[in-house]
């Protein structure tokens, strides 16, 4: 069956790992009769969460896209991972929902997976709404929920539904917008509606003005209305309700017990009825800075959310049509990399269960195979159509692990699985570093980067063992010295003859020129590794003829590229060469190089040099309650507190650490507060090493390189 835009709905479900999404979509599918019967997690059975790896895990990993028929509607769903590791899911899903379904534990109330993702549905401006459930657990705690979200999401958090009866014997709802009791079967399923108990009604009342004010709130006619007769048709609430949804003046709060298939079915009526189809959404932004309405009378434009490889089928891409209707057999341009493709087969999913259909119109959500060259963040379109969709911005890798090289064939098939991988997840990232001579995979957490792992080991049965990343320290100096160096070499025929006089010193912008020395000419280098070299030639004279110049400065730049302290690039020195010696015959572009180079390393190694290390900000949001634990870890790691501060019911820590103490941060934290605390990370400068650490350093590298 086919779908107008006007009858599509695009929801994602988002929340701390545990809170139940997964259980949720089961009983959403089950109501809609998509599916004959409820799976559960601990049997491997859901419709999400449908890889081998997740149901060993019994944890989502991947994001999954179902979709159920709801009336005359298509409702699309997205289950997302609830931990942060995998948070390019979460941030890819939400770039082509419509609304956002935000999940909550009862028992828990507010996490810090909530936070991590409501960081996201402000970035998006996706309109949302709330479900707190599990409210059938023994520890649920409903009213403390509300009252969290409420401090948290302000005063345009407005309940609908709250339990009559919370807990283990929990079987009632209250919905204060239709003003009903629904009454649930020991079995869930469809419930009996039944009036509101006196001993609630005036609560349930009270909520009702707030829905109705919140929907006339949007329509001066509704509002008129409103005020002349005291209420609104159910018509003109959906109505209402709708424009404020869409515009986030309204985050409405609902309750489920979704192992127990208690009240999800009225959570997809009101997704029928109230939550924004894409016809009504805000303009896509263009990488052009334009925008493109969601038309189906416009071109056909397609863009791809996320790609995985699947064994026996290949690529399988995951796309929304944002204007006109894709096709099956329709020849399409990737407008980011100018190539054709064609897509031979469109399927609507349920997890792992893809359904053939003949095409899809604007706002739905789809799924092809084996596109060529076609991958996550691509637009694609008629040939040089220039409305190319802004791409997904994920996330920085926060962590680090090298790769311990096994044999050369095998690092060949290792490598080219990484990169298979790193196409299909943007937040992980491949890096061959020449300076570290380690190959380092950048990931979000250390489960991230395990799930790599397992994924590389299972699929395609190549070992893989990670080891501690090098630090990529610098080297400097803090004083200045003159240094001289001649090198002499005499084999029989024409010898090596080189002598270079040069000053060595700390190169900060705006410096004046170096005393007592004439100026010639000025080079300025940005490192390419970072920092600045200034290379002065101040010969006066000839004693060194200019030409000798870049074979001199090539010589000192060989050394810096592994300096002398730790083989470590050096970064901000000026080197001014003053004086020296040359021979007609003998003296050569190579000779003034070796005698360069060691002039630079025995003048930088009397300049009291000083190793720098990288320090990264770090920003972690935890409970008040582990906050000491969070503090205490951290003073073990060099760390500085920068600055302390509340983020709703969270406590915000700013930190400056050294990049060599973070190794393994990711599952400490996760340890010290049972998953309840995420953290971010940004290279902040680098900074001198402390004395003791350095001197370690230094006697490390010199044993290293006499082993050699």
């Amino acid at each position: 069956m086919v779908f107008d835009t006007t009858k599509i709905r695009n929801v994602v479900l988002l929340g701390h790992s545990g809170c139940g999404k997964t259980s949720l979509c089961e009983a959403m599918l089950y109501e809609a009769k998509e599916i004959d019967r409820i799976g559960t997690i601990e049997g491997g059975s859901t419709t999400s969460d449908f890889t081998n790896i997740e149901k060993e895990k019994q944890n989502s990993i991947f994001s999954t896209l179902m979709h159920a028929s709801w009336k005359d509607s298509k409702i699309n769903i997205i289950d997302t991972p609830g931990l942060d590791d995998f948070v390019g899911e979460v941030v890819s899903s939400l770039k082509v929902a419509d609304t956002a379904l935000m999940v909550l534990n009862a028992t828990n109330g507010l996490e810090v997976g909530t936070e991590l993702a409501w960081e996201y549905v402000e970035k998006f401006k996706t309109p949302a709404m709330f479900i707190i459930n599990q409210v059938d657990h023994d520890k649920s705690d409903y009213s403390n929920t509300v009252d969290q979200v409420k401090e948290r999401f302000g005063p345009k958090v407005k309940v609908v539904q709250f339990p009559y009866n919370e807990g283990s014997g929990f079987n009632s709802i209250i919905d204060a917008l239709r003003m009903v009791m629904y009454v649930f079967p020991p079995t869930g399923g469809k419930p009996e509606k039944k009036a509101i108990p006196e001993d609630v009604m005036a609560k349930a009342q009270e909520l009702h003005n707030e829905l109705v004010e919140v929907a006339a709130e949007m329509d001066e006619t509704l509002m008129e209305k409103f005020f002349d007769e005291g209420n609104l048709s159910e018509s003109e609430l959906a109505e209402g309700m709708t424009a404020a949804l869409a515009n986030q003046n309204f985050f409405p709060v609902f309750i489920s017990a979704a192992k127990l298939n208690m009240g999800s079915g009225r959570i997809m009526g009101f997704i029928n009825d109230v939550a924004p189809s894409p016809a009504i959404t805000p303009p896509a932004p263009l990488a052009n800075g334009k925008s493109l309405d969601c038309k189906q009378e416009g071109e056909p434009i397609m863009f791809i959310y996320k790609t995985m490889s699947e064994p026996q089928v290949g690529l399988v891409s995951y796309f929304k049509v944002y204007s006109g209707t894709i096709k099956t057999g329709m020849d399409i341009h990737n407008l980011n990399l100018r190539g054709g493709e064609r897509l031979n087969q469109l399927f609507v999913s349920n997890g792992k269960t893809r359904t053939p259909v003949e095409e899809l119109r604007a706002g739905d959500i789809g799924v092809t195979v084996k596109l060529k060259n076609s991958h996550t963040n691509n637009t694609l379109g008629p040939k040089d159509a220039d409305l190319m969709l802004e791409e997904i911005h994920f996330p920085t890798p926060r962590i680090q692990e090298a790769i311990v090289p096994p044999g050369k064939a095998e690092m060949e098939k290792l490598m080219k699985a990484l990169h298979s991988i790193e196409e299909e997840d943007p937040t992980l990232r491949i890096e061959i570093s020449q300076t570290l001579k380690q190959t380092i995979v950048h990931g979000q957490g250390q489960l991230h980067l395990d799930i790599i792992k397992y994924r590389i080991e299972k699929m395609n049965g190549i070992s893989m063992e990670f080891t501690k990343p090098k630090v990529p320290y610098r080297e400097t100096i803090t004083k200045t010295i003159d240094g001289v160096y001649r090198h002499k070499k005499q084999t029989g025929g024409s010898g090596q003859f080189a002598e270079v006089h040069m000053r060595v010193e700390p190169y900060y912008e705006g410096m004046p020129d170096p005393a007592g020395l004439t100026v010639r000419n000025v080079e300025l280098e940005d490192l390419k590794w970072g920092g600045k070299l200034s290379f002065l030639w101040c010969i006066v004279g000839g004693a060194i003829d200019k030409n000798y110049s870049s074979a001199i400065k090539k010589g000192v730049l060989q050394k810096m590229e592994e300096g002398p302290l730790t083989g470590s690039n050096c970064q901000d020195i000026r080197i001014s060469v003053f004086d020296g010696k040359m021979h007609s015959v003998d003296s050569s572009d190579m000779a003034f190089m070796i005698a360069a180079s060691y002039a630079f390393k025995d003048s930088f190694l009397k300049a009291a040099p000083q190793l720098l290390e990288p320090i990264y900000e770090v920003e972690i949001l935890c409970p008040e309650s582990v906050t000491g634990d969070v503090m205490g870890d951290l003073q073990t790691r060099r760390a500085i507190i920068l600055g302390m501060d509340t983020e709703g019911l969270y406590q915000k820590i700013i930190t400056a650490v050294p990049l060599s103490e973070m190794y393994q941060y990711s599952s400490t934290l996760r340890a010290l507060t049972q998953g309840r605390a995420k953290f971010k990370q940004t290279f902040k400068e680098y900074n001198p090493v402390p004395t003791d650490l350095q001197q370690k350093l230094i006697k490390e590298y010199q044993e290293s390189q006499t082993e050699e």
